[in-house]
């Protein structure tokens, strides 16, 4: 019997960056790279990325695995994703196949890679070396043909300077990078996603919301959106379950949203956007890709543009976290 096609919400919005978004993910897709990282805010999308990196690869008819490295204590995460044997350890009565093995041929999706303990990051810097494994308790490698997608809502370089996060296990992420936008750089594309949860959560709960009222539409446009596109899924379908009508009012938002709408968001520079290194940081990446795009992509007139060689752009890049896909041109 042929395998369902794997389920995948589309990556919505008109704006550029999301433009260029479907264009990166689809090439990365359909390229033999084995490991991708997916830096975003949280609420952005970095799931549906990787789900969409699924879809669209010649992996979509194999396994597809999603491990939150953050929901599942330390002490259980080897086992759920390795296996184990039988009599391993107190409570082990049956050999147990790990989530590794269940996505073999296919992708394996660990978000929050950045909440694994020193010794899983070791275990994974292994796992992904030598592509073969251990169950618990057992003396036989186990290989596994799989291309492994981590997200992280937070630059892992800050993590490696402050001794978080292993710095061979860093470089060894930086094959493919993949920057997801947060919704209020993305324009008016906060109106779009509205309106798709609208039509959404009317067919889920009953409700006939149609419109969205001229100041609220100001008032999305306006707001921070901190939460992201997750925010405002879960604002719209409160209102769908307790609200009454057919358009989206202001009275229907919450009075934080009322209250914050017209602050301005963070800048770059402002102390909640991070420490001295992660701003700096932040700032040289900008550099970079602005260069890399003006110059269509090429390093060396790249290179040339910021007054650095050829090398030290190159050394400055796998510094900053920006792989080779971040030389494509917008």
């Amino acid at each position: 019997m042929p395998t369902a096609p794997f389920a995948c919400e589309p990556l919505i919005g008109d704006h550029p960056s999301m433009a260029a978004l479907r264009d990166l993910v689809r090439r990365v897709a359909r390229s033999r790279a084995s490991i991708v990282l997916i830096y975003g805010e949280t609420g952005t999308g970095k799931g549906l990325v990787a789900r969409s990196l699924h879809a669209q690869s010649a992996r979509a008819d194999k396994g597809y695995t999603e491990i939150n490295c953050a929901a599942i204590p330390g002490n259980l995460l080897e086992s759920e994703l390795f296996g184990h044997e039988r009599g391993a350890f107190t409570g082990a009565v049956a050999r147990k196949t790990g989530l590794l093995e269940a996505a073999n041929g296919g992708s394996v999706f660990l978000d929050e890679i950045r909440e694994l303990d020193p010794v899983m990051q070791a275990k994974i810097l292994t796992l992904l070396d030598s592509r073969r494994f251990r169950r618990i308790g057992s003396v036989q490698e186990v290989s596994i043909d799989a291309r492994f997608i981590a997200a992280t809502n937070k630059i892992l370089l800050g993590e490696v300077q402050a001794g978080r996060f292993r710095d061979d296990l860093y470089y060894r992420l930086q094959v493919v990078s993949i920057n997801l936008p947060p919704l209020r750089e993305r324009g008016d594309d906060v109106l779009v996603l509205a309106q798709r949860f609208l039509e959404r959560y009317n067919a889920t709960h009953g409700s006939g919301f149609t419109a969205i009222d001229p100041e609220v539409r100001r008032i999305f446009r306006s707001y921070a959106w901190p939460g992201n596109v997750r925010e405002l899924s879960n604002l719209l379908e409160r209102i769908c379950i307790l609200e009454d009508g057919d358009t989206v009012l202001p009275q229907h938002l919450p009075q934080r949203i009322l209250r914050d709408a017209g602050k301005p968001a963070p800048s770059p520079a402002s102390p909640s956007a991070g420490g001295y290194a992660e701003q700096t940081a932040q700032f040289q990446r900008g550099l970079i890709r602005a260069a890399l795009r003006a110059e269509e992509g090429n390093l060396g007139r790249a290179a040339q543009r910021l007054g650095l060689t050829r090398h030290a752009l190159r050394h400055q890049m796998v510094k900053l976290g920006l792989g080779p896909v971040d030389a494509i041109p917008n």
